[in-house]
């Protein structure tokens, strides 16, 4: 245990339960070492993410008490059906725990998670995975992987999709958020399911960007800015939690006891299970830490992966491994006591059929309207040059590009069993929008997502040229993020640059809407525009949610999760980054150092330090003031501070609508120590809050603070607050927030 760390109580309070404990004890006598084994098994029908076993006999196994979950089966009959034959068939009847990727949405598809993060609105997320939850615990899904908290601050890796950007202060209220939303106030309701946090840890630090390589950082960096959505997640009772594919720091994730044991158990007081990442458990033998099955099996279970996922090792190694003393039974016990406390948790041996004659599936009006909600607070609005947004009525639009009737394309990555037919795309959405009106409306697709050829140039062309304004819908499909979806370039892809120069040639306003799974390098592309929106994948209301914001009838409220570079050649970019002893100052970074520009500090020849857009930013159809942060005392002790663990202080700002329309702005709380033993971000977030002000209206705002803002990790990766240092705080609408303040601690 580290040094001034305190023994936790259980994450999960109702997986500690001493009704529950003395049935799984009651239950775990009973079962012989293969049935033990059977429970720390997962086979998938199918292979969708990887290379899997090529078993097909998933029914002789289930009989044989040989599987304790399944992923990949969907639809009431087919989980009912290997419930049955588990419950009726198998000698000790114990409940197969069906799971799925559940990671945006089941069949309703909201936006992306790296959207919802954009949103700030940890409120709104965790309704929309109350309803995900929902709608797959009515077809027998009780478990969802997902949510996934990795940070991430490299966007060529593709899986940025499936989380809530670089900053770990919104990366927790998010975890939290989704946890809350799939878990429910009771694991044993009906439309509850187990959330399983993935992946840890530090997945999101893969170097170059490339999915599944090699992660190196120190302790302090993996504690500071890496551990703290997984811990919040686990703080928040998820039941369950997946290791990563990738090495930390040379121990790949699958046999890492000082992640799996030493800190979640041991420090976060984590008791439910662990399961591995497909074949994660095979794959220690590629890192080449194992040498066969048989050592690579007793690695991953000895370090803390309860439950092998489809790398079929754990059933014919284990058992042979205890009798061959060389693994000890009391682990294999420990490991089948979790996975029992999730099933009985779960209510899966009182309840473990669904209803088979549940209706089909319709898009009610009240899931729309959740869906859209969140899209509206999703879609962010980054350019909006000369007031061109919002569109006026009695205007002729130009829609062009090959993302305006794309569908598949609005459900972005991992979309559960997400169907295009429930999509309402832009092309649909505007027509609707403006119907009755002749020739209000052009559409030409221009190009295709990846091509090269230009002939469909002309026809979108000549509709710019027929129309006042030009909605340009590009960016990437839904194959091109998520995972094994890393890029080396994130430009715009294909010729959709010169499609979008052909239209500004026209001299007609372009408003660009882009819809990716990552920030894309919009430099280019930002000089042709008058306006530019970055929708993410949207989900099935795409089309009317972006209506709403373009004509005005809902303002733009998002800000960015993530930082968006001016070229690939920036990336790693991120604004709480730490500062270098020749810190680079304002000027223009691009003339060479001949013209006068300073060449001895830390910049580029050829390019801008300064992102194109930074972490938090947003535009809205208005304008807010903020007045300076007032700290509730100019001066707090070190020792109080420690001690309590609380909250300590407060921090006051006033923010004002200053424009003509009503509005929606994310008001970000940003805090630098200084004078610390160990050198800390130039800026972290600390605190948000969404605040919704009329014309002229002013709100006064408060921000707790407390050990976990104020602390942070020494050379020793021991939380700390330390005596005779600085706070500096802003306070405004994105990490380049100018309104100041400070205190001291004593």
């Amino acid at each position: 245990m580290k040094r001034g760390v305190r023994t936790p109580a259980p994450s999960n309070e109702q997986l500690a339960g001493g009704g529950l404990q003395r049935r799984v004890e009651a239950l775990l006598a009973r079962m012989t070492l293969e049935e033990k084994v059977g429970q720390l098994a997962q086979y998938s029908v199918g292979t969708p993410t990887g290379p899997g076993t090529g078993r097909s006999d998933y029914e002789t196994l289930v009989r044989a008490g040989a599987v304790g979950s399944m992923l990949n089966v969907v639809g009431a009959q087919e989980t009912n059906r290997y419930q049955r034959i588990a419950l009726e068939q198998s000698r000790l009847k114990i409940p197969l725990l069906f799971g799925f990727d559940v990671i945006h949405g089941y069949r309703t598809t909201m936006p992306i998670p790296l959207g919802m993060a954009a949103s700030f609105d940890p409120a709104l997320v965790e309704q929309a995975m109350h309803l995900a939850a929902t709608e797959a615990a009515a077809e027998g899904i009780r478990w969802v992987f997902s949510p996934m908290v990795d940070i991430a601050r490299d966007p060529r890796w593709g899986r940025v999709a499936e989380g809530s950007g670089e900053d770990p202060f919104l990366g927790a209220a998010m975890a939290r958020a989704y946890v809350r939303g799939y878990q429910g106030p009771s694991l044993s309701e009906s439309t509850s399911v187990a959330a399983s946090v993935k992946h840890f840890a530090a997945y999101g630090g893969a170097e170059a960007g490339r999915d599944y390589n090699t992660v190196d950082m120190s302790e302090v960096s993996l504690r500071q800015t890496y551990l703290p959505p997984y811990q919040a997640a686990i703080e928040a009772g998820s039941a369950t939690l997946m290791s990563a594919f990738n090495t930390l720091n040379g121990v790949p994730a699958t046999a890492n006891a000082h992640l799996l044991t030493d800190i979640l158990r041991g420090e976060w007081g984590f008791n439910g299970f662990v399961v591995s990442d497909w074949t994660a458990v095979a794959e220690l033998r590629n890192h080449g830490i194992a040498l066969d099955g048989p050592s690579a099996a007793l690695k991953a279970l000895s370090a803390g992966v309860d439950m092998d996922m489809e790398s079929h090792l754990y059933a014919p190694e284990l058992p042979r491994l205890v009798r061959e003393g060389k693994l000890s039974q009391a682990v294999v016990d420990k490991a089948v006591r979790r996975v029992l406390r999730v099933k009985f948790a779960l209510g899966l041996f009182e309840h473990p059929y669904v209803d088979e004659k549940v209706a089909a599936y319709v898009a009610t009006p009240e899931k729309r309207e959740l869906a859209r909600r969140l899209a509206e607070e999703s879609i962010v609005l980054l350019e909006n040059k000369g007031g061109v947004l919002p569109l006026s009525p009695g205007r002729k639009v130009a829609l062009v590009g090959p993302l305006a009737d794309a569908p598949v394309d609005m459900l972005g990555t991992w979309n559960g069993k997400g169907d295009p037919r429930d999509v309402v795309t832009l092309r649909a959405a505007l027509e609707h929008r403006l119907r009755g009106t002749p020739g209000a409306l052009r559409h030409a697709r221009g190009t295709e997502v990846l091509s090269a050829d230009s002939s469909g140039f002309a026809e979108a062309v000549a509709a710019a040229r027929a129309s006042d304004v030009v909605i340009a819908a590009l960016g990437e499909d839904t194959n091109m993020s998520g995972e094994a979806a890393s890029r080396t370039r994130i430009e715009l892809p294909g010729n959709q640059l010169q499609l979008l120069e052909a239209l500004a040639a026209t001299g007609k306003p372009v408003v660009l809407i882009v819809f990716s799974g990552r920030p894309l390098a919009l430099t280019e592309a930002q000089r042709q525009v008058a306006a530019l929106v970055q929708a993410w994948q949207p989900g099935i209301e795409a089309g009317p949610a972006l209506a709403n914001l373009l004509w005005g009838d809902v303002d733009f409220s998002a800000r960015l999760p993530i930082t968006f570079p001016r070229s690939l050649g920036q990336v790693p970019l991120y604004y709480n980054h730490l500062n270098t002893g020749r810190p680079a100052g304002q000027t223009d970074l691009t003339r060479p150092a001949s013209n006068g520009v300073e060449k001895y500090v830390s910049r580029y020849l050829d390019e801008r330090n300064t992102p194109l857009y930074p972490f938090g930013h947003g535009l809205s159809y208005t304008s807010f003031d903020f007045s300076p942060p007032q700290p509730s005392a100019p001066s707090l002790q070190a020792r109080a501070v420690r001690e309590q663990r609380g909250e300590v202080l407060r921090v006051k700002t006033q923010v004002r609508n200053a424009g003509a329309r009503p509005g929606t702005v994310v008001a970000q709380l940003y805090l630098r120590i200084l004078g610390t033993s160990l050198a800390q971000p130039v800026r972290q977030l600390v605190g948000f809050q969404r605040v919704t002000l009329a014309p002229g209206e002013s709100r006064e705002l408060e921000f707790p603070l407390g050990f976990q803002e104020l602390s942070f990790f020494d050379a020793r990766a021991t939380r700390v607050v330390e005596p005779g240092t600085r706070y500096e705080l802003w306070v405004g609408d994105s990490s380049e927030a100018t309104r100041h303040a400070s205190f001291t601690m004593e």
